[in-house]
């Protein structure tokens, strides 16, 4: 379990974080959503330790890692799994070897047993038989799952995923969901997913934090979102619900358009 106490976080003058505190529950796939701009990415960073908030505290499992030395965040980064939002692969390695990197940067395995591992985690996101592949020779939605793969090499305590259906078409995106989801119940994983996306909210959305101009002002699951009375986000969720049903119907009835006449 991850528990975020009072925090607040500023860049020259402006608040971006307001005194938020939030808990995400290990065992369940943990969504923090808001518009663009809302402080939700600034609340990842800060989690993960890319960023450290002005004040407050950020605990692992009760330990607070903003009193950690260099030696214990080193330590912490090899129990957390991430899944970036453009996949991060390397392009000039294969498959195999991305998956293989964490394994490699963070581990004293020998080469056979991260071999091993490498490929019990590709197999496990159904990539078997794509190994030897480069990035360029997959698609978008295999190369996420190269970086599910690859995010759960170290058999993570805790997984943060930053808009992982981006870029994905809505098929693909709730392969992946279900992916994160059914890793998350499998291995109980503490899963922190960051994103606008409302069909993963209502799909996987077991614990949802909703951020508005830096400040926490609901949480609730996917059966209560619908039902809230925080005006903030009833706009957010019809507005961006809307939104991608009309993507969804664009793309089902999508024909050729004839060259123009000349």
């Amino acid at each position: 379990m991850i528990e975020v106490q009072n925090i607040i976080k500023s860049f020259d003058g402006r608040t971006v974080l307001h005194d938020v505190s939030a808990t995400f529950e290990t065992g369940k796939t943990n969504l923090i959503i808001g518009q663009s701009g809302s402080g939700k990415t600034v609340m990842l960073k800060c989690l993960v330790g890319l960023l450290r908030p002005d004040s407050g505290k950020i605990l692992f499992d009760g330990r607070n890692t903003l009193d950690f030395s260099t030696e214990q965040m080193k330590a912490l980064r090899k129990e957390i799994g991430m899944l970036f939002q453009g996949s991060a692969l390397f392009d000039s390695e294969t498959v195999l070897d991305n998956v293989m990197f964490p394994l490699v940067m963070f581990t004293d395995m020998s080469r056979k047993e991260m071999r091993d591992r490498a490929m019990f985690c590709l197999e496990r996101v159904n990539l078997r038989g794509a190994e030897n592949k480069y990035p360029a020779e997959i698609s978008g939605g295999m190369q996420k799952r190269v970086a599910i793969a690859r995010a759960i090499a170290l058999n993570p305590k805790y997984l943060f995923c930053d808009e992982p259906n981006s870029g994905l078409d809505p098929k693909t995106s709730i392969l992946i969901d279900e992916l994160l989801s059914d890793i998350t119940h499998e291995y109980n994983i503490t899963t922190v997913i960051n994103t606008h996306d409302m069909n993963s909210v209502l799909g996987i959305g077991e614990n949802i934090i909703f951020i508005n101009k830096g400040h926490r002002e609901w949480v609730g699951d996917m059966s209560q979102i619908y039902t809230a009375s925080n005006k903030a986000l009833n706009d957010f969720v019809f507005a961006t619900r809307l939104f991608s049903e009309l993507r969804e119907y664009v793309a089902s009835h999508a024909t050729a358009v004839p060259p123009r006449k000349q």
